[in-house]
């Protein structure tokens, strides 16, 4: 862990704009999100690992005042019209490009881009007054988790004051099982891979090496291409364990559109 005040933690984000537009089916998520806030310290700034952006390199986000991006289709006017004007922090960005690049992984500042709903969506519902700065760290377009354990593992150089690294994705991300008719093969399936992600990331009579191991290829656990026909949304959680680098310290569960689904909390101090 970066610094003794650091947390890490593994969000599942919902579907686009949703959670701030009332939708029952994110009720629960959106309670969580919302404690999850309320009971973490307040943190100096926030670096977000998303899985809505990718990159040939790990990129980040090296603006002082980035807008916001609204890369959802098909939502309500009031989808677009969604404010979220928390300031970047070039200085952090700084960090994260030279402890990448000491670590011999090549990364990217982008002075330009934007803040996507990966970001924007959550903390608004966990940190509403938008005045913590943040950071953006894109994923690599290899999709390969191994690379991805790496960056995490890279991260754990950042001298950072009670620095809160949030992996905003989704422990389940079937975009066609969400919006089918429910069913208890669709139920097994989800439940199989989501008991196989909590075992991996909570036991604490796992050794390390399995665990890292479980994680990489994870493509092995129970119905895991169902549940991630691509892994774009669970490769946060691999950057948050190669950060972490140990047991999570709490599972937090929240069912969203009829699934379950799930978020992983590691910090240093009591427990969450």
């Amino acid at each position: 862990m970066p610094t003794a005040s650091s947390n890490v933690l593994f969000i599942s984000h919902g579907g686009g704009p949703m959670p701030l537009l009332g939708d029952p089916a994110h009720r629960e998520l959106v309670q969580r999100l919302t404690d999850i806030g309320r009971r973490l310290k307040n943190p100096s700034a926030i670096l977000v690992i998303s899985a809505h952006w990718e990159q040939p390199v790990p990129t980040i986000t090296a603006g002082a005042n980035p807008p916001l991006i609204y890369d959802y289709h098909g939502f309500p006017p009031e989808a677009y019209d969604i404010q979220y004007p928390c300031p970047g922090e070039p200085a952090l960005a700084g960090q994260v490009h030279q402890v990448l690049e000491e670590a011999g992984i090549p990364a990217r500042l982008d002075h330009q881009r934007g803040f996507d709903h990966g970001l924007f969506v959550p903390l608004k519902l966990m940190y509403p007054d938008a005045d913590i700065p943040c950071v953006q760290l894109s994923l690599v377009n290899s999709l390969d988790a191994g690379e991805h354990l790496a960056i995490g593992r890279a991260l754990q150089a950042l001298d950072y004051d009670n620095l809160l690294v949030i992996g905003s994705g989704f422990s389940f991300h079937n975009m066609r099982a969400f919006f089918a008719p429910d069913s208890p093969g669709i139920q097994a399936r989800n439940l199989a891979f989501e008991d196989w992600l909590h075992e991996t990331c909570t036991d604490p009579t796992m050794p390390e090496p399995q665990r890292a191991e479980r994680l990489a290829h994870w493509e092995r656990a129970p119905h895991a291409r169902f549940c991630h026909p691509r892994e774009e949304h669970l490769l946060p959680l691999h950057v948050c364990y190669g950060l972490a680098g140990r047991v999570s310290d709490s599972y937090l569960p929240a069912t969203v559109l009829g699934k379950k689904s799930g978020m992983f909390h590691w910090e240093r101090g009591s427990s969450f």
